[in-house]
């Protein structure tokens, strides 16, 4: 059967319990709409994941970058992003299909604080709004828009206790397995043992349809 973990929480009293309340600035803190401050954040972010879950309650979280301002505030209420060619497995953007709620974490290298967007996803393939979200002067596929209902900047503790900007706390990768590895081992791709060909495969792919669709 596997692991069974016992002593479950299952309502915010017992939460509560454990972590107190929210008080001062951390309880009121959130706002509803894009202000100037919000605005510059996006404009400096280049990457942010993006929550969704679908009609069964299947969640997901899909990685979106660009360069710094690839997300677009179309008005206080409004922010957009255009999407590149992927894996093309969708997920998020097929849950958005039968639940439009999300939430987005914006991330801004070097700087310790996040920020988030939650709020209602539509997707569009608007002209207009494409021009609006290019990627490097590249046309995205479909842009992605959110109706923000909350904005609210999240402390540094995650970020500093990760060390994600200190190089020098980074791990040791060299005993990892390496990407290709695992997806050979999650592919069941036995005819690759020590991933070269995967790798190699991965480097033209990124090559090829970083920034267009494939040739």
């Amino acid at each position: 059967m596997g692991f069974q973990p016992t002593s479950l929480i299952r309502t915010e009293s017992e939460l509560r319990t454990l972590f107190g309340n929210a008080s001062g600035r951390a309880a009121n803190k959130q706002i509803d709409h894009v202000d100037a401050g919000a605005a510059a954040f996006l404009a400096h972010t280049t990457f942010v994941a993006m929550g969704t879950t679908n009609s069964v309650a299947a969640g997901d979280v899909s990685p979106k970058g660009g360069p710094a301002g690839f997300v677009k505030v179309l008005d206080p209420h409004h922010i957009a992003f255009g999407e590149l060619p992927g894996n093309n497995r969708l997920d998020g953007f097929i849950n958005l299909l039968t639940d439009d709620r999300t939430g987005l974490l914006a991330v801004v290298p070097g700087v310790r604080e996040t920020m988030r967007f939650n709020g209602h996803a539509m997707l569009s393939t608007d002209p207009q709004l494409l021009q609006l979200t290019k990627i490097d002067e590249r046309l995205p596929k479909v842009a992605v828009v959110i109706k923000v209902d909350e904005v609210f900047l999240h402390c540094g503790k995650a970020m500093i206790r990760s060390g994600m900007w200190a190089p020098e706390s980074w791990p040791d990768t060299s005993t990892m397995p390496t990407p290709a590895c695992i997806i050979n081992a999650h592919t069941k791709t036995d005819t690759d043992p020590d991933g070269s060909k995967t790798t190699a495969a991965l480097e033209d792919a990124y090559r090829v349809s970083l920034w267009n669709n494939p040739a």
